[in-house]
């Protein structure tokens, strides 16, 4: 079966130009349109051929757009937003886009055909003029320039916590990791905040991130403790758990212990579970409250009601585990 990605290639443009010939937005070519048109016909391709198998559920159906069924986080954000549908009525179509801008811009298509009640979306990509708001939707925390719903945690708190906590714990010079996406996201305001905090601190501190589309695990922590400054570096905040537990096995390798010679925070707070060693110290989100207040605020939107603010941030908590005491450690 062709997809959006076929027929852009076929016609030599973008998929973002063959969604807006789908939708007949105004801002096309003809010559563009024409190319576009006759991808189509010659490739048979269906836009709403998915989306039409929902056409009979569509007022109980909701789609949920992730990155990753895989990561944890998401998986426990799902979990709970399917509950919370469930307990409503409405059931939940999953939309994983395993992090693909052209997996996207083929899931926005198909649910902007109108065949969902309405739309819970995670993406880090660029498709925000592929995001229409014909449909009720509720972003989780992404940002647009329109004037859709975004539910997060408060991530900038999350950050000046990570910094004090690893100052408490004794780190003198602290290190941010990050990966940077190609769009804004409220994710971004973890750094915010753990540079502001370091700063009223007058801690010594770097920042040290790559952009996802060339992310690799070997090459960021390779490059990383190659670069002199970062040898000293004895506390460190990843703006995830699962970089910091990746961090903490770079570290190892690297004759590092922790948390002797390396504090380690994440953000997320995923691993609940004390089998598994070491016991991440973490922010830790509330996953349950932001997955049900999202489908709580969708179903408003779908009923027509109108909601109080564009951004809802939800508060976070520090949970100490084995990564930045010792004490901890020998306690459990």
């Amino acid at each position: 079966m062709p997809s959006i990605k076929d027929v852009a290639d076929l016609a030599g443009v973008g998929i973002g130009t063959v969604s807006r010939v789908i939708n007949n937005h105004p801002n096309v070519k003809p010559e563009t349109r024409e190319k576009v048109n006759a991808a189509i016909q010659q490739l048979n391709y269906v836009p709403n051929e998915v989306a039409r198998n929902f056409k009979m559920q569509k007022s109980k159906m909701v789609a949920l757009l992730l990155p990753s069924i895989w990561h944890p986080f998401f998986s426990e954000l799902a979990y709970y937003i399917e509950d919370e549908l469930d307990k409503e009525g409405f059931k939940l179509m999953l939309c994983n886009s395993g992090g693909r801008p052209d997996k996207e811009l083929y899931y926005l298509d198909m649910l902007n055909q109108n065949k969902v009640a309405g739309i819970i979306g995670i993406t880090y990509n660029d498709v925000e003029d592929n995001v229409s708001t014909d449909i009720p939707i509720i972003s989780i925390d992404r940002h647009f320039g329109k004037k859709i719903t975004c539910v997060t945690s408060d991530n900038y708190t999350g950050g000046c916590i990570a910094l004090k906590e690893l100052v408490k714990a004794g780190a003198k010079k602290a290190a941010y990791l990050g990966i940077n996406s190609s769009a804004y996201s409220e994710v971004r305001l973890r750094k915010t905040g753990f540079i502001d905090e370091a700063e009223a601190q007058g801690i010594e501190y770097i920042i040290y991130e790559e952009h996802d589309e060339t992310f690799s695990d070997d090459k960021y922590f390779g490059d990383f403790f190659k670069i002199k400054e970062h040898q000293d570096v004895d506390g460190v905040f990843a703006n995830t758990d699962i970089l910091a537990a990746k961090y903490i096995a770079a570290a190892k390798q690297h004759g590092l212990r922790i948390p002797e010679d390396v504090k380690v925070i994440g953000y997320d707070g995923i691993q609940d579970n004390k089998l598994f060693r070491p016991i991440l110290s973490t922010i830790r989100q509330p996953v349950e409250e932001m997955a049900r207040m999202s489908v709580r605020l969708l179903l408003r939107k779908i009923e027509g009601k109108t909601l109080e603010q564009d951004i809802y941030r939800l508060p976070v908590m520090y949970r100490e585990g084995e990564t930045t005491s010792c004490s901890v450690f020998l306690s459990l």
